[in-house]
């Protein structure tokens, strides 16, 4: 008798997401990217973000992402918590997310990198664009939060 050992699971990356919108403590609305990278998201919206680097903690890559795509700088407020262990999002069997709300403190958001426009959408008006499948129950859970202007 041999023993198969079954094949090694790629570990799970962490992406870091910001849910941000135009005042943490009172939100109405949240702004929206459309990707452009990599082709299969292409035209797909999304809340801003990335991938953790190794060896950086997720709060360092949330601010690090954000300068990189959008050029501000935000404050982070609470943890917008996920369905899975650890409060985070599934994007892919090898991608979870983890969200924050956050509003821009300095700067103007602009599409600097893997976006190429940014809406800033109402409570009312979130299903106008076409979110990411991934994206989506996230910004389900985002609605309740916004209130009317």
């Amino acid at each position: 008798m041999t023993s198969q050992t079954p094949p090694a699971t790629p570990a799970v990356r962490l992406v870091v997401g910001a849910a941000i919108v135009d005042d943490l403590s009172s939100p109405t609305r949240l702004l929206a990217a459309r990707r452009t990278e990599p082709s299969a998201l292409a035209g797909g919206w999304e809340l801003p973000g990335g991938k953790v680097d190794d060896g950086e903690s997720p709060i360092v890559a949330l601010h690090r992402e954000i300068d990189e795509e959008l050029g501000v700088r935000i404050s982070v407020g609470r943890l917008l918590p996920g369905p899975l262990p650890g409060a985070t999002w599934p994007l892919t069997d090898r991608f979870e997310m983890i969200v924050w709300l956050a509003e821009v403190t300095e700067g103007e958001p602009a599409p600097l990198e893997d976006h190429d426009e940014l809406r800033w959408l109402a409570a009312d008006r979130l299903h106008e664009v076409g979110w990411l499948p991934a994206d989506l129950p996230i910004v389900e859970a985002l609605a309740p939060l916004l209130t009317a202007a």
